[in-house]
Protein backbone atom coordinates (compact mmCIF):
# COMPACT_ATOMS: atom_id res chain seq x y z
CA UNK A 1 0.00 0.00 0.00
CA UNK A 2 2.89 2.39 0.98
CA UNK A 3 4.26 2.07 -2.48
CA UNK A 4 0.96 2.42 -4.40
CA UNK A 5 0.62 5.36 -2.57
CA UNK A 6 3.90 6.78 -3.28
CA UNK A 7 3.58 6.19 -6.70
CA UNK A 8 0.20 7.81 -7.09
CA UNK A 9 2.06 10.84 -5.54
CA UNK A 10 4.55 10.61 -8.31
CA UNK A 11 2.15 10.54 -11.02
CA UNK A 12 0.09 13.76 -9.07
CA UNK A 13 3.44 15.70 -9.40
CA UNK A 14 4.50 14.90 -12.63
CA UNK A 15 1.03 16.23 -13.67
CA UNK A 16 1.22 19.28 -11.81
CA UNK A 17 4.55 20.15 -12.87
CA UNK A 18 3.97 19.51 -16.45
CA UNK A 19 0.26 21.86 -16.02
CA UNK A 20 2.68 24.40 -14.57
CA UNK A 21 5.23 24.30 -17.42
CA UNK A 22 2.41 24.28 -19.97
CA UNK A 23 1.01 27.48 -18.29
CA UNK A 24 4.63 29.11 -18.04
CA UNK A 25 4.79 28.41 -22.12
CA UNK A 26 1.66 29.68 -22.92
CA UNK A 27 2.52 32.80 -21.02
CA UNK A 28 5.76 33.86 -22.52
CA UNK A 29 4.07 33.10 -25.90
CA UNK A 30 1.03 35.97 -24.44
CA UNK A 31 3.71 37.59 -23.50
CA UNK A 32 5.35 37.86 -26.78
CA UNK A 33 2.34 38.81 -28.47
CA UNK A 34 1.53 41.48 -25.93
CA UNK A 35 5.22 43.07 -26.10
CA UNK A 36 5.10 43.06 -30.04
CA UNK A 37 1.82 45.00 -30.31
CA UNK A 38 3.36 47.48 -27.65
CA UNK A 39 6.16 47.78 -29.49
CA UNK A 40 8.11 46.69 -26.48
CA UNK A 41 11.68 46.46 -28.02
CA UNK A 42 13.58 44.64 -24.73
CA UNK A 43 10.91 42.75 -23.31
CA UNK A 44 9.91 41.59 -26.69
CA UNK A 45 13.37 40.26 -27.79
CA UNK A 46 14.28 39.47 -23.75
CA UNK A 47 11.85 36.09 -24.52
CA UNK A 48 14.32 34.57 -27.38
CA UNK A 49 17.16 32.63 -26.99
CA UNK A 50 20.78 34.05 -27.92
CA UNK A 51 20.55 31.58 -30.74
CA UNK A 52 17.02 32.10 -31.63
CA UNK A 53 15.68 31.97 -35.28
CA UNK A 54 12.67 34.09 -36.83
CA UNK A 55 11.21 32.49 -39.98
CA UNK A 56 8.91 35.07 -41.17
CA UNK A 57 5.95 34.66 -44.34
CA UNK A 58 8.47 35.35 -47.04
CA UNK A 59 10.68 32.15 -48.27
CA UNK A 60 13.57 34.54 -47.96
CA UNK A 61 13.20 35.10 -44.30
CA UNK A 62 14.92 33.19 -42.02
CA UNK A 63 16.82 35.48 -39.63
CA UNK A 64 19.06 35.05 -36.53
CA UNK A 65 18.07 37.07 -33.85
CA UNK A 66 20.51 39.87 -34.91
CA UNK A 67 19.05 40.29 -38.43
CA UNK A 68 15.48 39.76 -36.56
CA UNK A 69 16.47 42.80 -34.07
CA UNK A 70 17.53 44.66 -37.00
CA UNK A 71 14.33 44.72 -38.98
CA UNK A 72 12.09 45.14 -36.20
CA UNK A 73 13.91 47.94 -34.25
CA UNK A 74 13.11 51.05 -36.67
CA UNK A 75 9.08 49.60 -36.52
CA UNK A 76 9.30 49.69 -32.89
CA UNK A 77 11.35 53.16 -32.34
CA UNK A 78 8.37 54.43 -34.00
CA UNK A 79 5.48 52.89 -31.54
CA UNK A 80 4.62 50.46 -34.46
CA UNK A 81 4.82 46.52 -33.42
CA UNK A 82 2.54 44.04 -34.91
CA UNK A 83 -0.71 42.48 -33.29
CA UNK A 84 -1.48 38.80 -33.55
CA UNK A 85 -4.05 37.59 -31.67
CA UNK A 86 -3.80 33.33 -30.55
CA UNK A 87 -6.61 31.77 -30.55
CA UNK A 88 -6.56 28.36 -30.47
CA UNK A 89 -2.70 27.09 -29.52
CA UNK A 90 -1.75 23.29 -29.11
CA UNK A 91 1.93 22.91 -26.81
CA UNK A 92 3.76 19.60 -26.76
CA UNK A 93 6.55 19.16 -24.50
CA UNK A 94 10.08 16.27 -25.15
CA UNK A 95 10.51 13.58 -22.28
CA UNK A 96 12.81 15.31 -20.48
CA UNK A 97 10.58 18.70 -20.29
CA UNK A 98 13.16 20.53 -21.24
CA UNK A 99 11.96 21.31 -24.75
CA UNK A 100 8.45 22.80 -25.66
CA UNK A 101 6.75 22.81 -29.29
CA UNK A 102 3.44 24.55 -30.28
CA UNK A 103 1.09 25.59 -32.76
CA UNK A 104 -0.83 28.75 -32.51
CA UNK A 105 -3.67 29.80 -34.88
CA UNK A 106 -3.55 33.68 -34.41
CA UNK A 107 -5.60 36.62 -36.23
CA UNK A 108 -4.15 39.44 -37.74
CA UNK A 109 -6.11 42.76 -39.24
CA UNK A 110 -4.22 43.12 -42.23
CA UNK A 111 -3.41 39.10 -43.49
CA UNK A 112 -6.52 37.96 -41.59
CA UNK A 113 -5.68 34.27 -40.18
CA UNK A 114 -1.82 33.25 -39.67
CA UNK A 115 -0.04 29.89 -37.51
CA UNK A 116 2.66 30.61 -35.65
CA UNK A 117 4.87 27.25 -34.79
CA UNK A 118 7.87 27.40 -32.67
CA UNK A 119 9.84 25.75 -29.92
CA UNK A 120 10.91 26.99 -27.07
CA UNK A 121 13.95 25.42 -24.43
CA UNK A 122 13.60 25.58 -20.68
CA UNK A 123 17.11 27.47 -19.42
CA UNK A 124 16.57 26.95 -15.43
CA UNK A 125 13.44 27.88 -14.38
CA UNK A 126 12.66 29.98 -17.30
CA UNK A 127 11.43 29.11 -20.96
CA UNK A 128 13.16 30.88 -24.22
CA UNK A 129 11.82 30.90 -27.61
CA UNK A 130 14.35 29.48 -29.59
CA UNK A 131 12.84 29.61 -32.96
CA UNK A 132 9.08 31.24 -33.77
CA UNK A 133 7.83 30.54 -37.51
CA UNK A 134 4.96 32.63 -38.82
CA UNK A 135 2.67 31.64 -41.59
CA UNK A 136 -0.22 32.21 -43.86
CA UNK A 137 -2.24 28.51 -44.01
CA UNK A 138 -3.65 28.06 -47.41
CA UNK A 139 -7.14 26.89 -47.57
CA UNK A 140 -6.86 23.45 -50.23
CA UNK A 141 -9.58 24.78 -51.98
CA UNK A 142 -7.34 27.85 -53.69
CA UNK A 143 -3.93 26.07 -52.77
CA UNK A 144 -3.43 25.88 -56.50
CA UNK A 145 -4.11 28.97 -57.61
CA UNK A 146 -2.03 30.64 -54.60
CA UNK A 147 0.69 28.29 -55.66
CA UNK A 148 0.91 29.49 -59.97
CA UNK A 149 1.01 32.93 -58.35
CA UNK A 150 4.08 31.99 -56.41
CA UNK A 151 5.58 30.31 -59.14
CA UNK A 152 4.75 33.33 -61.38
CA UNK A 153 6.73 35.81 -58.76
CA UNK A 154 9.92 33.48 -58.86
CA UNK A 155 10.00 33.45 -62.26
Amino acid sequence: MKYVTLLMLLLLSMSVSADDDREAVGNVLDALHTNASNADFDSYFGLYDDNAVFIGTDASEVWSLTTFMAYAKPHFNKGSGWTYSPRDRHIYFSPDKKVAWFDELLDNEKLGETRGTGVLIKQGDKWKVAQYHLAIPIPNAIADVVAEQIKAIDR
